[in-house]
């Protein structure tokens, strides 16, 4: 099913939804980027070990936002997706002062953990909203929007660590770095509160009404029936089952195969390495030879390339199909990271440490372009309804254990193997993540979701088929 662009009151509605929805990805953004510049001061300040470096990074990650994914799912689908969107931004609000005022490493550790739940909750909830607002022809590029702000969130991040570095000439500085977020947290609770749910929880909880209301505010009068009457269809034959989304899970082996798939996605891109980037790029451009200050200004040149190659990905995302632009990725990150895992064999020198740079802004294009602007869409789309909030809440939860792991274990990998030998290991990582897209994921462009369902479960029920008439 395609449809059009709508009217004017339409588009402006789903620009306005699209904006305030996103606002979760871009604190999301600013709220792992940050850290990377203000651990620089707070080594000192807070008087941290290796050990405790890593904790305060990872505990956001694991248990904070691992498990605000998790129970976010659900509550999404219990509550809704706007009433857990703004949840999300009065965690982001508590957390985000709490992290600016905490006094000692225990402190920041249980600060970043609330953090983190909102950070996990919306991750899940910002595109599973966005996905179900969209109309099928738009829904790639709105819920993309939300990678956008979420690597805007960090470039904000990465230039507000570099401007507060040089105009507050104070050790204190990171308290202000972390407190910033405070700010787009308020508009995340204040923008909520005037969009509606989506029109799909509102048929999954038997409100057709409003289902299809809201669906008049974002289509036109003809494609809001023709989408109302799928999803009227779709949700009747849904609710006829009472089975809780773990039992479908389990005993339905199409939708327990499309969860591992997602659960896959979820550790890929988290695989590429991009967030050895976003956290610890000041400290390998400060190892590598540059100064502080020079480091943080260097950092934005990453932060600016995530923004504009998203840009760049959106545009593509309306020409190219997924699976298409993931193996992409997966190509360019790998040769990308076997450039970098090289240049850390040259003589050390200023000319290197800007080699270096060149080579972590190549890898990150890569992966901005091609695999975080499908990834998080992917994750959106292939989930079914009657599943969609818990599937994708235990996909991300997947996705922050990966990320905490990873984070955790690169200073550890980076001291016992070096730079080269740790990004080499990376180079093979993304290999075998080009194979596991190739053989696994399915296309999922220019379908409604309903449509999309019905084909992953009759594409299923056929390779069963033949493999059953093989035998």
């Amino acid at each position: 099913m395609t449809t059009t662009a709508g009217t004017a009151s339409n588009r402006r509605f789903l620009t306005k939804l699209t904006v305030i929805a996103t606002l979760g990805g871009l604190l999301f953004g600013y709220d792992t980027g940050v850290i990377s510049g203000a651990l620089l001061y707070m080594k000192d300040d807070l008087a941290l070990t290796s050990f405790t470096e890593a904790m305060v990074v990872s505990s956001l990650l694991f248990p904070g936002a691992a498990f605000g994914a998790l129970f976010g799912g659900r509550i999404a689908d219990r509550l809704g997706r706007k009433r857990t969107l703004l949840l999300c931004g009065a965690i982001f609000l508590v957390g985000a002062l709490a992290c600016a005022l905490a006094p000692s490493v225990s402190a920041m550790v249980v600060a970043r953990i609330i953090l983190g739940f909102g950070v996990g909750a919306a991750a899940v909830t910002c595109p599973l909203y966005l996905a179900e607002m969209a109309p099928a022809d738009r829904r790639g590029r709105m819920v993309t929007i939300n990678e956008l702000m979420i690597v805007t969130g960090q470039m904000l991040a990465f230039a507000t660590n570099a401007a507060l570095d040089h105009l507050i000439q104070d050790p204190h500085v990171w308290r202000i770095m972390l407190a910033v977020a405070s700010i787009p947290a308020i508009a995340l609770l204040v923008g909520m509160l005037a969009l509606p749910d989506s029109p799909r929880w509102y048929a999954f909880k038997g409100r057709m009404d409003d289902a299809r209301t809201v669906l008049g505010l974002s289509r036109t009068p003809a494609e809001a029936a023709a989408e109302y009457d799928i999803i009227a269809d779709h949700t009747h034959h849904m609710l006829s089952s009472n089975r809780t989304p773990l039992s479908v899970i389990r005993d339905v082996p199409w939708i327990r195969r499309i969860v591992l798939i997602g659960c896959g996605l979820a550790i890929v891109q988290q695989a590429t390495g991009i967030n050895t980037v976003n956290y610890y790029a000041p400290t390998i451009l400060e190892q590598s030879g540059l100064g502080v200050s020079a480091a943080l200004v260097a950092t934005i040149a990453v932060g600016v390339t995530s923004v504009i190659t998203t840009i760049i990905g959106i545009i593509l995302l309306g020409y190219i199909g997924r699976r298409a632009m993931l193996l992409t990725g997966f190509a360019g990150v790998a040769a990308s990271q076997a450039a970098l895992a090289t240049t850390f064999l040259l003589p050390e020198t200023t000319m290197r440490s800007y080699v270096i740079l060149a080579c972590m802004v190549a890898f990150v294009a890569f992966v901005q372009m091609f695999i975080g602007t499908c990834v998080w869409l992917l994750l959106s789309e292939i989930f079914p309804l009657s599943v969609r909030g818990f599937a994708m809440g235990i996909a991300v939860f997947v996705l922050w254990c990966t990320n905490a792991l990873i984070s955790f274990v690169f200073p550890l990998l980076n001291s016992a193997l070096g730079s080269t030998g740790t990004f080499g290991l990376f180079v093979l990582v993304n290999i075998a993540s080009w194979i596991f897209v190739f053989r696994t994921v399915p296309e999922t462009k220019g379908t409604t979701l309903e449509e999309l369902e019905e084909r992953l479960e009759s594409d299923h029920t056929d390779r069963f088929a033949k493999v059953a008439v093989a035998a």
